[in-house]
């Protein structure tokens, strides 16, 4: 079915928020639609996390609306949003570094926690096969991200590309229905990049989720992206296919101020 005549599983609409009178973002649009993967790329303080932010309930719009489903989530808050379905992880890296790295996934199963605190003191026969089964979902979240081995190793022990897994990895067991990855790749060396690239593609293949991607890397934007926006101050200045945007006077001007040219080299 073509996309653009499916409904919509995110929405944003007319989307803005003011600081003190400063709109860092205005007239934002964006329907994303099950199982595709978008980007959003921008200069620095273009209000790319801002955006974020808004979608995911850390701020309230002054104006405009966040719809899942059909459904307006305006006003609710943050673990309202991770309830209804989305997901995100961060720039800084948010673990529970002193936690092991199978506790760290498990933490997110709360939805999946089926027995009561009286049974957690007691340690009944109910408790221990819940815990049993929380495991064994956490485990097979690790072992696709290939993390499988380092399950109780502290998380904060990690290499930083393992660090950036395990956190997608937690979003996962939120049982998602849209991925927000805020700057997956920064810090990440080629290498450690490379192996995000097919973990993104494992999950979206075999979780058919939707993913919206923040991301400086532009040859990772380029390659896993079906339809990148692109903001500046706050405002959309294109949409479309990564060859459209890589060869958009608007955006080579914006992006990195360069001449049309060069840009349209490196974003190509």
């Amino acid at each position: 079915m073509n996309e653009n005549k499916m409904e919509p599983i995110l929405e944003a609409r007319g989307l803005g928020i003011s600081f003190g009178g400063l709109r860092a973002v205005q007239d934002f649009n964006l329907r994303l639609c099950p199982g595709e993967l978008a980007g959003l790329i921008g200069p620095n303080g273009a209000g790319k996390t801002t955006v974020f932010n808004l979608l995911t309930g850390v701020y309230v719009p002054t104006e405009g609306s966040v719809l899942l489903d059909g459904q307006v989530l305006n006003g609710k808050k943050t673990h309202q949003f991770v309830a209804a379905g989305i997901a995100r992880t961060f720039q800084n890296i948010r673990l529970f570094k002193q936690m092991s790295v199978i506790d760290n996934v498990k933490a997110a199963f709360s939805k999946d926690i089926r027995y009561r605190m009286g049974a957690a003191l007691f340690r009944t026969p109910g408790y221990w096969r819940a815990e049993a089964e929380l495991e064994r979902k956490a485990l097979d979240l690790l072992d696709i991200f290939r993390l499988g081995e380092f399950a109780d190793a502290l998380a904060g022990s990690l290499p930083y590309g393992a660090q950036r897994k395990l956190e997608i990895a937690r979003a996962l067991a939120t049982d998602m229905k849209i991925l927000l990855l805020d700057e997956p790749a920064a810090g990440m060396n080629p290498t450690e990049t490379a192996e995000l690239v097919e973990c993104i593609g494992i999950v979206r293949k075999r979780f058919g989720i939707a993913i919206l991607l923040i991301e400086h890397d532009m040859s990772l934007v380029m390659k896993l992206c079906e339809r990148i926006t692109v903001l500046d101050y706050g405002q959309t200045i294109a949409e479309g296919g990564p060859e459209e945007i890589a060869n958009n006077p608007r955006v080579i001007t914006a992006y990195l101020g360069e001449s049309e040219g060069e840009e349209g080299e490196r974003l190509a």
